[in-house]
């Protein structure tokens, strides 16, 4: 029988003796949190977007000023590469 083997054993039931702290620090009681430059720069965005009028009232009156006087005239060629272009962008 090993001797050794049995002290070894009886070391894993000793209780374990508590352990000194060295200094507590004191929580100043409040979260904190921070916000990266990169959500500040969304958000800007974000309000930005937000506080544009959805509907460009200028456009609007010049395209219906055009129409009821006959002058509003598309370039075909303008319209196919529009379309051309919104249905790549829409496959990549």
């Amino acid at each position: 029988m090993r001797i050794d083997a049995i002290s070894k054993a009886s070391q894993l039931y000793q209780a374990a003796k508590p352990k000194k702290v060295s200094e507590v620090k004191k929580a100043d009681g409040r979260d904190k949190y921070e916000v990266s430059k990169s959500a500040k720069d969304y958000q800007t965005a974000k309000d930005a977007v937000k506080s544009a009028p959805d509907i460009r009232e200028d456009k609007v009156r010049d395209i219906k000023e055009a129409l009821t006087s006959g002058t509003y005239n598309v370039s075909a060629q303008e319209m196919a590469d529009k379309m051309v272009s919104k249905y790549f962008d829409s496959i990549f």
